[in-house]
């Protein structure tokens, strides 16, 4: 166990150093979920203290899928991603490796976020740690929802279109922008299906202290497991399309 988790670290390492340490990654990743945020907060004219966390989980969200898909969308194109699954590592351990680079370099990207959203509000979380150890956990399972989403689309040069087609009905049915309490009822099935309802939920509970369909307990319980079955069948995903 410990051997494959150096394994995916090192994994991530490289994808760091062939990918995400490039000028154009490291602003584009940083300038990314600021600029989204702040479209957003301008777009619906103001940010009130119920859509902080939406803004915060859906910068997050957006920032660590697109960052899972880059290092996955270059190797796949160019033939390098089949040298790494020679390696003696699982398929497990490649997904793992692949998330957790994404993971990084999703939480750095979330910092102006989480500054900005203070500075505008000027009303500090109720719950600072938890709300930390809600961002951590929101960023892995936004990271390995990427990384499995970019190994379901055959043509690399398709992953973002895919991508947005996913990502852009969630901001309206994930409790991120409008509250389920105004939704129909019959939308509340939709709403528990997508992932970032509960990245969202984790994230409100830990800045507000309060929450719209579940206990945190159980968004929090949700959020790690939806993550770890991106993982694991992200790697069976792996073992699937090798040649």
């Amino acid at each position: 166990m410990i051997d494959e988790l150096v394994k995916s670290f090192y994994i991530a390492m490289k994808d760091f150093r062939e990918y995400y340490m490039k000028p154009g990654a490291v602003s584009w990743g940083l300038l990314f979920p600021f600029v989204f945020a702040l479209a957003f907060m301008v777009r619906r004219g103001g940010l009130t203290e119920w859509l902080a966390p939406g803004m915060i989980a859906l910068a997050l969200f957006f920032g660590s899928t697109s960052m899972s898909a880059m290092s996955i969308v270059f190797e796949r194109r160019f033939g390098s991603f089949e040298r790494l699954m020679l390696y003696p590592v699982t398929y497990t351990t490649i997904a793992l490796g692949k998330t957790l680079s994404s993971f990084i370099m999703g939480l750095f990207s979330i910092i102006p976020v989480l500054i900005l959203t203070m500075v505008v509000l000027k009303i500090p979380p109720i719950h600072p740690f938890l709300l930390v150890l809600a961002v951590v956990l929101a960023t892995f399972e936004s990271s390995a929802f990427g990384v499995l989403l970019s190994f379901l689309v055959k043509d690399p040069t398709q992953v973002m279109v895919v991508f947005n087609l996913v990502r852009f009905p969630m901001m309206f049915l994930a409790d991120v922008i409008i509250p389920v309490s105004l939704m129909p009822h019959y939308i509340l099935s939709i709403v528990l299906l997508q992932p970032l309802t509960y990245s969202a939920e984790v994230i409100r509970f830990a800045y507000e202290g309060s929450y719209d369909i579940l206990p945190p307990e159980i968004s929090f319980a949700l959020a790690l497991l939806i993550g770890i079955v991106f993982l694991v069948v992200a790697g069976y995903i792996i073992r699937r399309s090798k040649p």
